[in-house]
Order: structure tokens, then C-alpha cells, then sequence
């Protein structure tokens, strides 16, 4: 059985997305079928569209999604119809040599369905990030999905799939922030905003917000922001370290992915102290450095994908968390759109005026 379901396409290069209905087939072996019920527009959907990830059109974009499961396929006993699944681009396969030697948010082999959604005239779809979730239905791999409490708001969970979970991560996982440190987060866009709710969640004692947009400033405040600097007015470095005594801060996560800022980023944090890189560079970006100031600095420099997170482990409790009060996911969405709406979104994120547009279907 096959299912006809709209769903938004990117058919070339830097052209618009379409809403077109495209065919789903049902689930195989180790496959899900999902309804979606909400899906942020990331970024990352902004670069499939033009053609910064791939060449692979026509793709199916959409990835930060929440949905129920409506099937599944042979030898699927995780997850089972009625449940409500947050998606994840990282299905662990439990046998590379990274699951092998526990370190598994590192899998070297991650899942994703073996059968492929098509257009009406039976073209294969490229799904973003293995998902496809600006969707009525999508088919991933089983491990793709995550049971989550089903009080969650869809809007709001699903944005852990993909940037709330990169940012936050960042500075819980990869930058391992803990009670009193003082940590600088540099771009408050959507993962920014959520490295800054990380670090209040892992006790902080100083969080400063760095951005050029007074708009997110404002935002990053009310997530946990003890300082913030508009770097359009002010040396973010200097700002960084008058407000740490001089010294920098003990952690210092670069969400923009940029060398002048992640530069900044390197002299903003003490000695011994943590960069971690999770904003995305393009190919062609380089960085220097004198040498003899990465080995004298000491600490460490990192990057994080994903926020070094394991869905299973990390989203579950998050939700917990939302609905104890505690994770204010819902200041993440600044507006819900319908599935025609994406192309007008990425227009918005463009101008820099929202953290998440999300997909409400």
C-alpha cells in the first residue's frame, strides 16, 4: 500500500519550494510510518534548497519534526502505532566501532529507511537529513524515532530534533558546562539560544549572550542570559572578559560558524578554558591562528554535531523538563505556518526576525 500525501519539495537549485503530493509507501523491515504534526524550518532546509548540502534534487525537506506513528515495519519493537515520536537524523546503529567503544552519538553508521518516497511521476525524493518532514506522512528508519510524553506540545518538541537539541548539547555535552562557570555563547540565533538555555540548565553562574540583533539579545535574556553584548557596539572579546575579571569564560560556544567569530570565540575564553564550535562553516571558509597561542592557551577546542546527543537518552528527558516548567521550549516558536508557508519563511529567517517557523499541520 502507498500513501499520497502533500509535502513540500525543492525541485533546483536556489529555485522556491513547491507543495506538491508525493507517494509514501508503507513501512518495510525496520521502517516507520509517521503522521507529522509539526516541523521547524531550519536552516538546514534553507541550504538543501540551495544546493549547499548536495546535488541530490529533487529533495524532501523538512527534519525538526514531532508526529504519531500510524505503522510499522517487520522487527520494530521500540515504537509502536498511536505513539508520539520526536524524529532524529542519528539512529544509532549499535555496531560501528564508535557504538562499539561507547561512545554511540559519534555512530559512523546511522539509519535511515531503505525505501524512497517519489513525486507523482515516480521520481525518488532525497529526504533532508533522512527525514523528509514538510509532510502529511513520512517514512524513516524505526531508530528515528523517539517516544516522547505525548502532553508536549508537537511545535515545541519537535524543535529538539534538530536545533534546541544542537544548541543545547553544544554546551551541556560537548562544552560540559556545570555549576558556576561562566559561559559565553556567541550568536543567538535558534542554536544559540539554546546553548544559552543549556548552560542556566547546568547551573551557570554567568551566561553572556553575544549577537548583533538587540531581538535575540532580548530572547536570550529570558532563557538564562546574565550579560548580553551587542557586538555591533562593543568588542565582543573585551566585553567578554571585563565581565569574567579579566580572565575570558570557562566556556565559550560559537553558534555562528564563521572564522572572525569563532577568533573571537578562541581569545574570549580563559585559560584551560572550552571552545566548542556548533555553528555550521561553508567549504570554503579557513582558519588561522598563531600556533604558539593554541598551545599556550591550553584547553580545549571542540566542535559539536547534533549537540553529541543520544535521542533516546536526551529527548525524553527534555520533555520532562518542558513540562515541569524548567525548558521553556515554546520561546523557540515565533510563529506557526502552514506547509505553504515555507518558502515566506525562509524569507524571514533571512531578515534574521525569528528563532523557528514551525510547520503546524
Amino acid at each position: 500500500m502507498t500513501h499520497q500525501v502533500r509535502a513540500v519539495v525543492a525541485r533546483a537549485k536556489g529555485a522556491p519550494v513547491s507543495l506538491e503530493t508525493i507517494t509514501v509507501p508503507d513501512p518495510g523491515p525496520g521502517e516507520a510510518l509517521v503522521r507529522i504534526e509539526a516541523c521547524g524550518v531550519c536552516h538546514t532546509d534553507l541550504h538543501y534548497r540551495e544546493g549547499g548540502i548536495s546535488d541530490d534534487f529533487p529533495f524532501l525537506l523538512g527534519h525538526e519534526a514531532a508526529g504519531i506513528v500510524e505503522s510499522v515495519g517487520a522487527g520494530v519493537a521500540d515504537v509502536a502505532p498511536g505513539d508520539f515520536v520526536i524524529l532524529n537524523w542519528r539512529a544509532v546503529c549499535g555496531q560501528c566501532r564508535a557504538c562499539l567503544r561507547g561512545r554511540p552519538w559519534y555512530c559512523f553508521d546511522t539509519r535511515n529507511a531503505k525505501q524512497k518516497m517519489t513525486l507523482a511521476d515516480g521520481t525518488e525524493l532525497s529526504p533532508a537529513l533522512g527525514i523528509g518532514a514538510f509532510a502529511e506522512k513520512t517514512l524513516v528508519a524505526a531508530g528515528q524515532c523517539t517516544k516522547v510524553d505525548r502532553a508536549a506540545s508537537a511545535a515545541a518538541a519537535g524543535l529538539l530534533g534538530c536545533g534546541v537539541m544542537a544548541g543545547l548539547g553544544a554546551a551541556v555535552n560537548t562544552g560540559g558546562v556545570g555549576r558556576g562557570d561562566s559561559v559565553a555563547v556567541i550568536g543567538c540565533g535558534g542554536v544559540g539560544a539554546a546553548a544559552v538555555a543549556g548552560a542556566y540548565l547546568a547551573g551557570a553562574a554567568k551566561i553572556i549572550a553575544v549577537d548583533v540583533d538587540d531581538r535575540k539579545l532580548e530572547v536570550a535574556g529570558k532563557l538564562g542570559a546574565t550579560h548580553t553584548v551587542n557586538s555591533r557596539d562593543a568588542d565582543p572579546v573585551a566585553a567578554i572578559r571585563e565581565l569574567t575579571g579579566g580572565f575570558g569564560a570557562d566556556v565559550v560556544v560559537e553558534a555562528v560558524g564563521r572564522p572572525e567569530t569563532y577568533e573571537q570565540a578562541f581569545y574570549a575564553r580563559d585559560l584551560a578554558g572550552t571552545v566548542v564550535l556548533v555553528g555550521v562553516p561553508t567549504p570554503e571558509m579557513k582558519l588561522e591562528l598563531p600556533l604558539l597561542d593554541v598551545f599556550g592557551r591550553g584547553g580545549a577546542l571542540k566542535s559539536s554535531w547534533y549537540g553529541d546527543c543520544l535521542p533516546g537518552r536526551d529527548f525524553p528527558m527534555l520533555i520532562d523538563l518542558y513540562l515541569q516548567g524548567r525548558l521553556d521550549l515554546d520561546a523557540f516558536v515565533t510563529e506557526t505556518i502552514a506547509l505553504d508557508g515555507v518558502e515566506a519563511a525562509f524569507e524571514r529567517m533571512r531578515e534574521g526576525g525569528v528563532l523557528r517557523s514551525v510547520v503546524v499541520l
